[in-house]
């Protein structure tokens, strides 16, 4: 089965498109925020302009602009191409290529940079991989006092390793080709968003 993995949840616009345990293309761009923009062409640019039998996009949290565009993208070719679509956690993605690239790491945290100067935080263990903490939004502050993991990935890695102290971050945003890494439970969540706290919107007083 062939896959095409969307990624859109942060910084990155990333796709790759993924067949027999291999990435057959891909391409990774740091757009800022420029998703909605960059997206379609990109996937346009893979073999057969991306053609799969399913689609893998990540659905945050991370940037509410890039997750709802990359889910919006992943559905809208779903449609056309009568392909399932199936979701990933920007996290786990990003612990999944942690522990690949550090053997020696047994557990890490992931810090991705939120809205209103928080963090995205959670907590992995390598074996089995797994979440060893819920997903939860905080002041850098805060997330140290929660997170006491040594190595700490992500955008937001460098403030939380900051603010408490001692650790050793690592900046680092997800790429769809690292999808591979992913063990299958964690690349089947549903397709909807996970957007880590509350909207900022709230509705207008009757």
């Amino acid at each position: 089965m062939r896959v095409l993995v969307i990624e859109t949840a942060t910084a990155a616009c990333s796709v790759a498109l993924v067949e027999d345990g291999g990435v057959i293309a891909a391409r990774h761009e740091v757009v800022g925020r420029g998703h909605a923009e960059r997206l379609l062409p990109m996937v346009a640019e893979l073999p057969d302009g991306g053609r799969a039998d399913a689609i893998l996009v990540d659905c945050g949290p991370g940037s509410f602009t890039g997750v709802r565009v990359g889910i919006a993208a992943a559905r809208g070719l779903g449609i056309g191409w009568a392909a399932p679509v199936r979701g990933y956690s920007s996290l786990a993605l990003i612990a999944a290529a942690g522990f690949a690239a550090d053997p020696a790491a047994a557990t890490l945290a992931v810090a991705v940079t939120g809205g209103h100067g928080e963090l995205f935080v959670q907590r992995f263990a390598r074996d089995p991989f797994r979440a060893g903490s819920a997903l939860a939004s905080l002041i850098p502050a805060e997330a140290a006092g929660l997170i006491a993991d040594r190595l700490v990935l992500g955008s937001g890695a460098a403030a939380l390793v900051e603010a408490r102290g001692s650790g050793t971050a690592h900046a680092a945003l997800p790429r769809a080709a690292d999808c591979l890494l992913l063990p299958d439970a964690y690349a089947a969540l549903p397709a909807t968003p996970i957007y880590g706290r509350a909207p900022d919107a709230r509705p207008a007083a009757a």
